[in-house]
């Protein structure tokens, strides 16, 4: 095989496995994003509770405070009741008392009905902050693992770009601007094999001229469809 086809195809292939790291990486870390990500939705789900319970007390005060006012009130009306004298005036008090006693009855019950929301609520942000723990311990774990991961790669990338360096230093800048200007809109596919007689870059069939000079291997061909450089995997030179 000539020996610059040699070195794109190895380009290539260290192109490939460059542009490949930041997918790896983002499919590793994915797993730490749910779980943060589940962390995360937990908490929210906390300050709701927590801003519900804040609601309820207020109102739970405001209930409190005008039961405290009625209570006043109705010891006003016993008070006043040994001071009227009418029949008129026995009735309309007694009327004014029963509507302030309807109103206790009320806000006793509106007060009951809070305080088993705020202990509903409270119980239930209890629940979430065990799950949080949880959440937060497995982000944790998660954490060690993909940063080990992570370090395999990037120095796995370490060394791809040491072996990229290398041989770019030996290729001919000549055909590295040629392999370069190609990848600009051909991406990861700028050297591609031929199989059944069709470019695997645009999986047009090349005439029989072309694809001779491919099995040769003398010189760097391109396909006269889509310009991409062409080349014989070994597997199918040797079937």
């Amino acid at each position: 095989m000539n020996k610059y086809l040699e070195q794109l195809i190895e380009l290539s292939n260290l192109d490939k496995e460059i542009d490949d790291f930041a997918p790896r990486i983002a499919k590793v870390e994915k797993a730490l994003k749910l779980s943060l990500d589940k962390e995360k939705e937990l908490k929210s789900q906390t300050e709701v509770f927590q801003a519900d319970i804040a609601d309820a007390k207020l109102k739970k005060a405001k209930n409190e405070a005008h039961l405290a006012e009625l209570s006043a009130k109705l010891k006003d009306f016993t008070k006043k009741s040994a001071l009227v004298k009418t029949a008129k005036e026995i009735k309309a008090l007694q009327l004014e008392e029963e509507i302030a006693k309807e109103q206790c009855d009320f806000a006793n019950e509106e007060i009951a009905r809070l305080e088993k929301i705020i202990e509903l609520k409270q119980n239930s942000i209890s629940a979430l902050q065990e799950k949080i723990a949880q959440a937060a311990a497995e982000a944790e774990k998660i954490k060690e693992t993909i940063d080990s991961q992570i370090q395999a790669i990037e120095e796995e990338r370490k060394n791809v770009y040491k072996a990229k360096d290398e041989l770019v230093s030996d290729m001919s800048h000549k055909i590295l601007t040629f392999y370069q200007k190609i990848r600009k809109w051909a991406g990861n596919s700028t050297v591609v094999p031929v199989k059944k007689q069709a470019c695997y870059g645009c999986f047009m069939r090349i005439n029989d001229k072309t694809y001779a000079s491919v099995l040769k291997q003398d010189d760097i061909v391109t396909c006269p469809h889509c310009g991409r450089i062409l080349y014989k995997e070994i597997e199918e030179e040797k079937a």
